[in-house]
């Protein structure tokens, strides 16, 4: 019992608010489980497409495709691609993380991946409309050109910062994991 109280924490100690807010006042257990269950469907209708899409891209893409385009030696290539990945993307950031694995596993360099991250999270097109439609064009372009030079060198020092075994154990976890 405890070892499973130890590894569902957060389990646990969210039936016990479900209890204590029942006893409160029911209208509060009726609307957190409401908001758990559109939080599920809307999880529901997200997540099996982007795995479905990871799924294909690791079973039709070649590991030597991967290498040619986005490996150490790809260079501009390499970073453009990754920019544009990241930049027309669909879904949540958290979707990425498994492409990135996939794309670690099929031989991209470790600055590509760190870059394709970090384009998905901010500089995504939608991302970007919003920005313009909030904040103006010029500020919004400033802002995201800023972001982008910074990217590139955050991405290319990131990987000088680990040695090549710490970038081939990146690799070997991505083997294992995915």
């Amino acid at each position: 019992m405890i070892n499973f109280v130890m590894k569902n924490k957060f389990l646990v100690i969210s039936i016990i608010l479900l209890i204590i807010f029942t006893i409160i006042d029911i209208n509060y257990t009726y609307r957190s489980l409401e908001n758990t269950w559109n939080q599920i469907l809307s999880m529901l209708i997200i997540v099996p497409p982007i795995f479905i899409l990871i799924g294909l891209f690791d079973a039709w893409v070649p590991r030597e495709t991967v290498i040619n385009l986005m490996g150490k030696e790809s260079g501009l290539k390499g970073m453009a691609l990754a920019f544009f990945l990241g930049a027309f993307s669909a879904g949540p950031t958290i979707a990425a993380f498994p492409l990135a694995m996939i794309m670690l596993k099929k031989g991209a360099s470790y600055s590509n991946v760190l870059f394709f991250l970090m384009v998905w999270s901010s500089l995504k097109l939608p991302i970007v409309f919003f920005q313009i439609s909030q904040l103006g064009f010029q500020f919004a372009m400033l802002i995201n050109s800023i972001m982008f030079v910074v990217f590139i060198i955050a991405a290319l020092v990131a990987e000088k910062f680990y040695s090549e075994e710490e970038l081939q154990k990146f690799e070997e976890k991505a083997h294992k994991l995915t």
